[in-house]
């Protein structure tokens, strides 16, 4: 199939160039980017974005209910002492 070194290295340049061309299809549907240094990283999915500011919204509400109910609790037993003093 090979009969001189030259057509051994044209087949090795195709082989080579058709393995970057699917790497860099897989990293485009994966959403992978390449920094300056050859280092992959993910880009965010829009909806783990979402998801993360819907937990950071949720984690602020319940820090507001756990500061009422703790407010509530602190008040009930002001009023409960102050129902013991006036006996």
């Amino acid at each position: 199939m090979f009969d001189n070194p030259f057509s051994m290295v044209v087949a090795i340049v195709l082989i080579v160039s058709i393995a970057g061309i699917l790497r860099a299809k897989y990293k485009a549907q994966h959403g992978i980017i390449e920094d300056e240094n050859g280092n992959d990283h993910r880009l965010a999915d829009p909806d783990t974005v979402r998801l993360r500011e819907e937990v950071k919204t949720l984690k602020d509400r319940i820090a507001v209910l756990e500061r009422i109910a703790t407010d509530k609790s602190n008040r009930l037993e002001q009023e409960i002492e102050a129902l013991r003093d006036e006996r």
